[in-house]
C-alpha cells in the first residue's frame, strides 16, 4: 500500500510532500490499522475549506489498484480523522 499526502497554501504558501509504502516501513502496519478504522476507502472526497490562508491536504492511498483520495483544510471541523491520520504519517517519515 502506497500512502501519499501533499499540502498546499498557508501562510507561507510552502508545500509539504510525504510518501510511505507500508510493505516497507516499520509503521506500515500502524497506518494500515489507522486507515481501516477510519474507513478511508468509503470516505467521501470532499473539498476542503476555502481560504488562502489555510494549509490544504490531500492523502492518496493506493492498494492493489484501488485508488482513493481525500482532502481537507488544517483545522477543519469534521476532518478531526483525517488530521490523525496525517500526524502519524508526518511522525512516520
Amino acid at each position: 500500500m502506497i500512502i501519499s499526502a501533499t499540502a498546499q497554501g498557508g501562510f507561507s504558501g510552502q508545500s509539504e510532500h510525504y510518501r510511505i509504502d507500508t510493505r516497507q516501513h516499520a509503521q506500515g502496519q500502524a497506518l494500515e490499522a489507522t486507515l481501516a478504522s477510519s474507513h478511508f476507502f468509503a470516505a467521501a472526497p470532499a473539498a476542503p475549506a476555502v481560504g488562502a490562508d489555510l494549509q490544504h491536504w490531500t492523502i492518496t492511498v493506493d492498494d492493489n489498484g484501488q485508488r482513493h483520495s481525500i482532502s481537507f483544510a488544517e483545522g477543519e471541523a469534521g476532518a478531526q480523522p483525517w488530521q490523525q491520520l496525517l500526524q502519524q504519517i508526518r511522525s512516520a517519515r
